[in-house]
């Protein structure tokens, strides 16, 4: 985790809270996105959107900081020697929790970077369409008004000319779209996929630490059970450490064939074998009759009868 077995070395850094830097200055984002081309506006809201999931995500790492932090220096406070000594452990692991939320916000924006290539790519071919449409509108106008103009001839030779840039245009706007919509989202599933990974190791060893607490009543007037368990919390955390090392994304082989199951799968669940024609055939439900085979329900073969257990 790259962290040391105590969180309290980093109560000098100062405090951190959601107070400092929630200002926010001065922006032009709201006219950015009102002029922005037609064609751009969907996915430039996107972005932005996107933006503020990014936001969110560092604001809750920075806050999982600060409780792992604040956590600590209660703990130290109560006197209780296992109170202390978890507390301590515990904010060491939600700070690691903190620090893979932050992680994650980078990946998404990273997925955000590549979706501002769809953008780019959407804005340079607006004026492609534009000009192709105000060439149209300038035939059909000069059509109704001087269908003999010699000018139509020049129209018409600059609309064969906007149609051929525009289909350029929109072949790569089609081919860029789809590869960067996949680039992206694909790194972010990986992302997702990772955060939650990472902090369901972190969460089970934090299980762990909670469970070397004993909770069990105190008699007025016992004085504190010795605690034990030094040796065996900071054990845990270097197990959590270790875990997280050891972990290893999805091979794109096992992605594949794990998603190639689940296909075949839900086949097998929407047809069953049937003896008609060898066709698979739909599964019907089956009706609930409340008869019973072998007392009143009437067969082909010969009769059975139900034997009572």
């Amino acid at each position: 985790m790259n962290r040391a077995l105590s969180i309290r070395s980093k109560k000098s850094t100062g405090e951190s809270g959601s107070s400092s830097g929630s200002r926010v200055g001065f922006s032009l984002s709201s006219l950015r996105g009102s002029i922005q081309p037609e064609l751009a506006r969907k996915i430039y809201k996107l972005i932005k959107t996107t933006n503020n999931l990014v936001s969110a995500h560092e604001t809750a790492g920075r806050e999982r900081a600060a409780i792992a932090t604040q956590l600590s220096e209660w703990g130290e406070q109560t006197g209780d020697e296992a109170i202390s000594d978890v507390s301590d452990k515990v904010g060491v692991i939600m700070s690691e929790i903190g620090e893979q939320e932050d992680q994650y916000a980078h990946a998404i924006d990273d997925s955000r970077a590549v979706l501002k290539q769809i953008r780019n790519t959407e804005k340079s071919v607006q004026p492609s369409r534009d000009g192709k449409r105000k060439t149209a509108d300038e035939i059909a106008k000069l059509k109704s008004k001087e269908p003999e103009s010699t000018r139509l001839v020049v129209l018409e030779q600059e609309l064969v000319r906007a149609e051929a840039e525009n289909l350029v245009a929109e072949a790569q706007l089609t081919n860029v779209s789809r590869q960067k919509l996949k680039e992206a989202y694909d790194a972010e599933f990986l992302a997702t996929i990772e955060r939650a990974e990472k902090q369901i190791i972190l969460a089970r060893h934090g299980r762990r630490l909670i469970q070397l607490l004993d909770d069990s009543p105190v008699v007025p007037g016992d004085g504190q059970r010795p605690y034990q368990h030094a040796a065996q919390a900071r054990q845990i955390l270097n197990d959590a450490e270790d875990d997280l090392k050891d972990w290893q994304p999805e091979s794109d082989d096992q992605y594949l064939e794990t998603s190639q199951q689940h296909e075949g799968e839900s086949l097998d669940d929407e047809r069953v074998p049937s003896s008609v024609g060898g066709e698979q055939q739909p599964l019907a439900p089956a009706e609930n009759t409340g008869h019973v085979v072998g007392e009143d329900t009437p067969t082909a073969g010969p009769q059975v009868t139900a034997t009572a257990a």
